[in-house]
């Protein structure tokens, strides 16, 4: 499934309660309703991932999957929790060298809780830099649909008056 297919899915999921909170994360991790062992089409269909990308995050050491008395791959609630965080940090842009890494400290024990942290507040960071720019293209968009007389819509904002924004808009143009 697609990157923005994998998203949509996600957010849909969570719904349109306000602001996001951990909370929301417990709903995407809450596994009560899930039978368990998982097959791979089962935490496929779950996550919104195809079966190869399952594979590869077990080749790539991010997860480790028990296997029946005939081959075939089982998922415990462990493993699909652990797939949950891992397409979350990978939608949201982690590199997988990263989720590699992190997923090694991880593994290692809880003498490595800092270093885990730093790094997610290295991302974090990314994430808010990131939708920084975002904001700002959106922005930019959204000044010149009302440039052209669009409507922008009841829960945008009207584009920004002040001198340095207007400046800032106009250089994307």
């Amino acid at each position: 499934m697609a990157t923005d297919e994998l998203m949509t899915r996600a957010l849909e999921t969570l719904g349109d309660d306000g602001p996001m909170s951990v909370e929301a994360i417990h709903r995407l991790t809450d596994l009560a309703a899930v039978a368990e062992p998982m097959t791979i089409a089962d935490v496929a269909d779950l996550l919104g991932i195809s079966p190869h990308t399952l594979r590869y995050y077990e080749r790539a050491g991010l997860v480790e999957v028990g296997r029946d008395s005939h081959g075939h791959r089982v998922y415990d609630a462990d493993a699909v929790r652990r797939l949950v965080f891992l397409t979350r940090m990978r939608l949201s842009g982690m590199p997988m060298r990263d989720l590699q890494d992190y997923i090694s400290l991880v593994d290692a024990g809880e003498h490595t809780v800092p270093e885990r942290l730093d790094m997610l507040v290295e991302h974090r960071d990314t994430i808010r830099r990131r939708i920084r720019e975002l904001t700002l293209s959106l922005t930019a968009v959204e000044y010149k649909i009302a440039t052209y007389g669009g409507s922008t819509g009841p829960d945008v904002q009207t584009p920004a008056t002040d001198h340095t924004t207007r400046r800032a808009l106009r250089a994307q143009a």
